[in-house]
């Protein structure tokens, strides 16, 4: 079975948002950076950024055991829409990215941007996180 279709425990899940968290603080210091270290905003690690679908980071931000979960939903989708915008994502992490792993890396980042703008447009309809 692919990584991206298993199934996590609740106690799976709470770690996952740990690691995320841990990452996102330590990133920065990072001299090298390759596709796996990055804490893409879904509960199973993506293989590639075909893997990075709206359905997967609505599934994140939207679970019970988000460690945000009592902030709106929509302050969730704009803090991770300022991680993964591309003027900020581009010019200090890509570069860091090892040659071999920075294409994929930039469109994944991108995968996650259009699914965060979708996921923020939607935010918009009444009841819509409901």
């Amino acid at each position: 079975m692919a990584k991206s279709s298993q199934v996590k425990g609740q106690d799976e899940v709470i770690k996952t948002f740990e690691h995320h968290a841990r990452l996102w603080e330590k990133l920065p210091e990072y001299t090298e950076l390759r596709w796996d270290v990055f804490p893409w905003p879904m509960l199973n690690k993506p293989s590639s950024p075909e893997d990075i679908t709206y359905a997967a980071v609505y599934g994140y931000l939207s679970s019970p055991y988000h460690p945000e979960k009592d902030r709106p939903q929509k302050d969730r989708i704009k803090e991770q829409i300022r991680r993964w915008h591309p003027d900020r994502f581009e010019t200090k992490l890509l570069p860091k990215v090892i040659e071999e792993d920075k294409e994929k890396v930039k469109e994944g980042a991108g995968s996650v941007v259009r699914s965060l703008n979708s996921l923020l447009t939607k935010s918009n309809t009444p009841s819509f996180f409901d």
